[in-house]
């Protein structure tokens, strides 16, 4: 079959900057929200564990949904996908916005991770059936300044819109923000972006994603209602049982791939070292930035007592130096070092980690943004070397057909371990809040509880350091992106465009 033309440059870049404006909403909305999260607690009179699944539960939601949202962009049509799920998330933003207790804010941020999962997969698949290859390298390298540009601004714009207090609505404008965005996406994506579709699509595996969401919800679950309710016994026998779902998982996912090769999960991936071996990286890595992020906000605004804006203000070295390091990682260092790169990242990360427990024990509750500044640009040139490289790292030694599996895969992983980590949040950090002295008073307890979840942060980066060898010294290949592309899941095959 003979692709028309592509569409007229003017057509074409439009088309480009609605996805790019989509995805830079989501990329905004997962770190905006987390400095509003004291201000939600306060105003909302949301309990430590609705607090975690302000987060955890749109992580669940959106890893869950992945690989599934790319399948049926695949089957039904990347632009019909990608509006459904802009719609469904401006919705569900909007839902957030007015939500009348914590319990409609988890619900509607639950729909919110669901609709981003059908949203994001077409990113990048809009962008394969809008370019030819040789113009993808300058659009993922704007996608790169977007992820960078996003990681500065969520914070920033999260602070403001909190500390302004606009019309009084408190926190809500952090959700509110992305309706006018959303409707002109909505608008301007019906006309300008062009159909797609994969010519031989898979089928989905919605058993599969069904047993992967129930084993995570009774493995999270326990874990962030477990400390409010005294650690229930059946709290512990869900978590066991969680592992057998996940038994149960494994075994259908194998019967799948040889009943008709669809999969959620392709088996033959795990029989790539290197692959296994990134998987556990990517997981293990969403689980210490699950714990920090979170436990930093809570010890920034609510420990030390500083307003959002303080705190977000605080974050902007942090943010920068992850941006820097990244661009200079894939550019520069990897094609020079390889997996050196990505081991040098997590020893500084871990580094970074140890330096901020340092400062944090030394200056107590007088501790300066300033002080700070030293062990965040250390944390963040590290997270900066592994973030951009490790999904090419990851991919190189992947089979070329299972190449959008393995990369949505990829993605799904470290959304999972980023919920895991939020869960993980209630034993690292609150069980110690919780055992410190009464009459030290909240201060000094989230003090220690900070510096002890840190300390549970660098143990998982010396975890990631080992696990690391197990990569190839030198990936086979380098994806065109720069480093933006990895962040996204890759299409399941070349799209086909359709009238």
């Amino acid at each position: 079959m003979t692709l028309p033309e592509l569409p007229p440059d003017r057509t074409r870049w439009l088309a480009l900057a609605i996805v790019m404006t989509a995805a830079f909403m989501d990329l905004v909305d997962v770190t905006i929200v987390n400095i509003a999260i004291p201000s939600i607690q306060r105003d909302a009179g949301a309990s430590f564990g609705q607090i975690q699944w302000i987060t955890a539960g749109y992580a669940l939601a959106f890893a869950a949904g992945l690989i599934t949202g790319g399948r049926l962009g695949d089957i039904h049509g990347r632009k019909r996908l990608f509006l459904i799920g802009v719609a469904g998330f401006t919705l569900a933003s909007a839902l957030c916005g007015f939500a009348a207790n914590p319990e409609m804010l988890v619900a509607s941020r639950i729909l919110q991770g669901g609709m981003a999962a059908m949203m994001v997969p077409q990113v990048l698949s809009i962008v394969h059936a809008t370019f030819p290859a040789h113009e993808r390298g300058k659009v993922f390298g704007m996608f790169g300044a977007i992820v960078g540009l996003g990681a500065v601004s969520g914070p920033l714009l999260g602070a403001l819109l909190t500390e302004w207090n606009i019309l009084g609505l408190e926190w809500r404008p952090i959700f509110l923000i992305n309706l006018p965005v959303g409707i002109a996406a909505l608008l301007l994506g019906r006309r300008y972006i062009s159909e797609s579709k994969a010519p031989h699509a898979l089928r989905l595996d919605l058993v599969g994603v069904a047993l992967v969401t129930l084993g995570l919800l009774m493995l999270l679950y326990p874990l962030t209602r477990g400390r409010e309710l005294g650690w229930p016994l059946w709290g512990y026998a869900s978590m066991a049982g969680a592992l057998a779902v996940l038994a149960v998982l494994v075994a259908y996912e194998r019967r799948k791939a040889a009943r008709d090769g669809s999969p959620l999960i392709e088996p033959s991936l795990f029989t790539v070292k290197s692959f296994a071996a990134g998987i556990a990286v990517q997981t293990v890595f969403g689980v210490a930035l699950g714990i920090f992020f979170l436990v930093w906000t809570l010890y920034m605004q609510v420990g030390l007592g500083w307003t959002p804006l303080h705190a977000g203000l605080t974050g902007v070295p942090f943010s920068i130096s992850v941006s820097v390091a990244a661009g200079v990682s894939v550019q520069k260092l990897v094609p020079r070092f390889g997996r050196k790169v990505l081991q040098a990242g997590a020893l500084l990360m871990g580094l970074g980690v140890l330096l901020y427990i340092w400062e944090s024990d030394r200056y107590g509750l007088s501790i300066a943004s300033w002080q700070m500044a030293l062990p965040l640009v250390v944390m963040g040139a590290g997270m900066g070397l592994i973030v951009a490289p490790l999904t090419d790292a990851v991919l190189s030694e992947v089979p070329r057909e299972h190449a959008g599996s393995a990369s949505g895969l990829i993605n799904t992983v470290q959304q999972m371990g980023n919920a895991l980590g939020l869960g993980l949040v209630s034993v690292v950090f609150y069980g110690v809040v919780d055992d410190s002295p009464a009459a030290s008073g909240l201060g000094p307890a989230f003090v220690n509880g900070f510096q002890h979840a840190l300390l549970w942060v660098a143990a998982v980066m010396a975890v990631i350091f080992l696990l690391m060898s197990a990569l190839p010294k030198r990936p086979a290949q380098h994806l065109e992106a720069g480093g933006a592309e990895a962040l996204l899941p890759a299409p399941e095959e070349e799209p086909e465009l359709v009238h």
